[in-house]
Protein backbone atom coordinates (compact mmCIF):
# COMPACT_ATOMS: atom_id res chain seq x y z
CA UNK A 1 0.00 0.00 0.00
CA UNK A 2 1.21 3.29 -1.20
CA UNK A 3 2.07 6.43 1.56
CA UNK A 4 -0.46 8.35 0.28
CA UNK A 5 -3.09 5.83 0.35
CA UNK A 6 -2.31 5.06 3.97
CA UNK A 7 -2.38 8.53 4.71
CA UNK A 8 -5.83 8.99 3.48
CA UNK A 9 -7.16 6.41 5.67
CA UNK A 10 -8.89 8.03 8.47
CA UNK A 11 -7.17 7.01 11.78
CA UNK A 12 -9.43 3.96 13.64
CA UNK A 13 -10.88 5.31 16.62
CA UNK A 14 -9.89 4.22 20.38
CA UNK A 15 -12.68 3.85 22.88
CA UNK A 16 -12.09 5.31 26.51
CA UNK A 17 -8.81 4.77 27.88
CA UNK A 18 -8.15 3.45 31.99
CA UNK A 19 -7.32 7.10 32.26
CA UNK A 20 -10.63 8.62 30.85
CA UNK A 21 -12.26 6.17 33.11
CA UNK A 22 -10.93 7.05 36.27
CA UNK A 23 -11.19 10.75 35.08
CA UNK A 24 -15.10 9.75 34.88
CA UNK A 25 -15.07 8.16 38.17
CA UNK A 26 -13.64 10.95 39.85
CA UNK A 27 -15.99 13.64 38.53
CA UNK A 28 -19.01 11.25 39.00
CA UNK A 29 -17.79 11.07 42.81
CA UNK A 30 -16.76 14.41 43.33
CA UNK A 31 -19.95 15.55 42.16
CA UNK A 32 -21.95 12.98 44.26
CA UNK A 33 -20.29 13.82 47.57
CA UNK A 34 -21.02 17.37 47.07
CA UNK A 35 -24.44 16.83 46.89
CA UNK A 36 -24.69 14.61 49.67
CA UNK A 37 -22.73 16.66 51.83
CA UNK A 38 -25.16 19.37 50.79
CA UNK A 39 -27.63 17.77 51.63
CA UNK A 40 -27.05 16.42 54.61
CA UNK A 41 -25.99 20.13 55.94
CA UNK A 42 -29.59 21.17 54.76
CA UNK A 43 -31.72 18.67 56.55
CA UNK A 44 -29.07 19.73 59.80
CA UNK A 45 -28.83 22.93 59.52
CA UNK A 46 -31.79 24.90 57.77
CA UNK A 47 -34.73 26.17 59.68
CA UNK A 48 -38.33 24.74 59.63
CA UNK A 49 -41.58 25.19 61.13
CA UNK A 50 -43.34 24.50 63.24
CA UNK A 51 -39.77 24.19 65.28
CA UNK A 52 -38.94 20.54 66.30
CA UNK A 53 -40.53 19.11 63.01
CA UNK A 54 -38.82 15.90 61.82
CA UNK A 55 -36.74 16.13 58.67
CA UNK A 56 -37.22 14.49 56.41
CA UNK A 57 -39.81 12.44 57.99
CA UNK A 58 -42.06 14.97 59.31
CA UNK A 59 -41.45 17.09 55.86
CA UNK A 60 -42.18 14.60 53.54
CA UNK A 61 -45.58 13.70 54.76
CA UNK A 62 -45.92 17.49 54.58
CA UNK A 63 -46.57 18.54 57.56
CA UNK A 64 -44.00 21.43 58.41
CA UNK A 65 -42.41 23.59 56.02
CA UNK A 66 -39.36 25.31 55.26
CA UNK A 67 -38.60 28.69 56.46
CA UNK A 68 -35.72 30.72 54.19
CA UNK A 69 -32.77 31.80 54.96
CA UNK A 70 -31.69 34.91 52.66
CA UNK A 71 -28.60 34.61 50.87
CA UNK A 72 -28.76 37.49 48.44
CA UNK A 73 -32.14 39.64 49.90
CA UNK A 74 -34.78 39.41 46.85
CA UNK A 75 -33.07 36.79 44.41
CA UNK A 76 -31.33 33.62 46.73
CA UNK A 77 -32.23 31.99 49.62
CA UNK A 78 -31.98 29.05 51.28
CA UNK A 79 -35.30 26.92 52.07
CA UNK A 80 -35.10 23.13 53.12
CA UNK A 81 -37.99 21.63 51.11
CA UNK A 82 -38.43 17.97 50.38
CA UNK A 83 -39.43 17.41 46.49
CA UNK A 84 -41.63 13.81 45.89
CA UNK A 85 -40.73 14.64 42.04
CA UNK A 86 -37.41 14.84 39.38
CA UNK A 87 -35.46 17.84 39.45
CA UNK A 88 -37.04 21.20 39.94
CA UNK A 89 -40.09 19.44 41.23
CA UNK A 90 -41.38 18.00 38.55
CA UNK A 91 -43.84 15.33 38.52
CA UNK A 92 -44.36 15.82 42.53
CA UNK A 93 -47.65 15.61 42.77
CA UNK A 94 -48.23 11.74 40.52
CA UNK A 95 -48.45 8.82 42.21
CA UNK A 96 -46.10 6.28 42.41
CA UNK A 97 -43.04 9.05 41.43
CA UNK A 98 -40.87 7.25 44.22
CA UNK A 99 -40.50 3.60 42.24
CA UNK A 100 -40.86 5.50 38.64
CA UNK A 101 -37.75 8.31 39.33
CA UNK A 102 -36.03 5.58 41.19
CA UNK A 103 -35.86 2.75 38.15
CA UNK A 104 -35.34 5.41 35.84
CA UNK A 105 -32.52 7.12 38.05
CA UNK A 106 -31.07 3.24 37.73
CA UNK A 107 -31.49 3.17 33.63
CA UNK A 108 -29.82 6.84 33.45
CA UNK A 109 -26.49 5.69 35.35
CA UNK A 110 -26.83 2.35 33.22
CA UNK A 111 -27.12 4.73 30.26
CA UNK A 112 -24.33 6.72 30.89
CA UNK A 113 -22.05 3.81 32.13
CA UNK A 114 -22.93 2.60 28.31
CA UNK A 115 -22.17 5.69 26.39
CA UNK A 116 -19.08 6.07 28.21
CA UNK A 117 -17.92 2.55 26.71
CA UNK A 118 -18.96 3.64 23.45
CA UNK A 119 -17.47 6.82 23.15
CA UNK A 120 -14.34 7.73 21.61
CA UNK A 121 -11.31 8.83 23.95
CA UNK A 122 -10.79 12.67 22.22
CA UNK A 123 -14.54 13.01 23.46
CA UNK A 124 -13.70 14.93 26.06
CA UNK A 125 -16.44 16.47 26.61
CA UNK A 126 -18.88 13.73 26.40
CA UNK A 127 -16.75 12.16 29.22
CA UNK A 128 -17.01 15.04 31.50
CA UNK A 129 -21.07 15.12 30.70
CA UNK A 130 -21.79 11.93 31.34
CA UNK A 131 -19.71 11.86 34.50
CA UNK A 132 -21.79 14.78 35.47
CA UNK A 133 -25.11 13.64 34.67
CA UNK A 134 -24.25 9.67 36.48
CA UNK A 135 -23.11 11.82 39.74
CA UNK A 136 -26.48 13.88 39.74
CA UNK A 137 -28.05 10.98 39.10
CA UNK A 138 -27.31 9.05 41.68
CA UNK A 139 -26.78 11.86 44.30
CA UNK A 140 -31.16 12.08 43.78
CA UNK A 141 -31.42 8.32 43.46
CA UNK A 142 -30.06 7.84 46.60
CA UNK A 143 -31.96 10.19 48.74
CA UNK A 144 -35.32 8.87 46.92
CA UNK A 145 -34.55 5.34 47.46
CA UNK A 146 -32.99 6.12 51.39
CA UNK A 147 -35.77 8.40 52.47
CA UNK A 148 -38.65 8.39 49.56
CA UNK A 149 -37.93 12.19 48.78
CA UNK A 150 -35.06 14.33 47.69
CA UNK A 151 -33.73 16.81 49.50
CA UNK A 152 -33.98 20.52 47.79
CA UNK A 153 -32.60 23.57 49.53
CA UNK A 154 -31.63 26.10 46.89
CA UNK A 155 -34.53 29.17 46.08
CA UNK A 156 -33.72 31.59 43.75
CA UNK A 157 -36.63 34.31 42.87
CA UNK A 158 -36.74 37.89 41.82
CA UNK A 159 -38.66 39.22 44.35
CA UNK A 160 -42.05 37.41 44.82
CA UNK A 161 -41.64 35.04 41.83
CA UNK A 162 -39.38 31.73 42.90
CA UNK A 163 -37.67 29.26 40.32
CA UNK A 164 -38.47 25.78 41.48
CA UNK A 165 -36.30 24.84 44.77
CA UNK A 166 -33.53 22.69 44.23
CA UNK A 167 -29.84 21.27 45.06
CA UNK A 168 -26.69 20.13 44.07
CA UNK A 169 -27.43 16.77 41.69
CA UNK A 170 -29.78 18.76 39.91
CA UNK A 171 -27.03 21.56 38.77
CA UNK A 172 -24.75 19.19 37.81
CA UNK A 173 -27.07 17.09 35.55
CA UNK A 174 -28.57 20.49 33.84
CA UNK A 175 -24.81 21.59 33.63
CA UNK A 176 -24.01 17.35 32.25
CA UNK A 177 -26.98 17.67 29.80
CA UNK A 178 -25.44 20.72 28.34
CA UNK A 179 -22.37 19.63 27.80
CA UNK A 180 -24.31 16.83 25.76
CA UNK A 181 -25.42 19.12 23.31
CA UNK A 182 -22.09 20.93 22.90
CA UNK A 183 -20.79 17.44 22.24
CA UNK A 184 -23.38 16.66 19.80
CA UNK A 185 -22.40 20.29 17.88
CA UNK A 186 -18.59 19.45 18.01
CA UNK A 187 -19.77 16.21 16.88
CA UNK A 188 -21.96 17.43 14.14
CA UNK A 189 -18.80 19.92 13.05
CA UNK A 190 -16.28 17.47 12.59
CA UNK A 191 -18.67 15.31 10.38
CA UNK A 192 -19.14 17.88 8.09
CA UNK A 193 -15.48 18.92 7.45
CA UNK A 194 -15.13 15.19 7.20
CA UNK A 195 -17.13 15.36 4.20
CA UNK A 196 -16.30 18.63 3.10
CA UNK A 197 -12.84 17.11 3.03
CA UNK A 198 -13.68 14.11 1.45
CA UNK A 199 -15.62 16.27 -1.32
CA UNK A 200 -12.85 18.10 -2.54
Amino acid sequence: MSKSVEQSKPATPSGPTRKIWIVFAVVAGLSLAADQASKIWARDALPVYPAGCEVPEAMAARQCVGVAVSVVEDYWDWRLSMNHGSAFGLFSSQDGARVFLSVVGVLAVLGMLWMMKKSRADQVVLHWALALVAGGAVGNLIDRIYFGVVTDFVLWRYKAKEWPVFNIADVVLVVGVGLMFIDMILESRKEKAHRAALAS
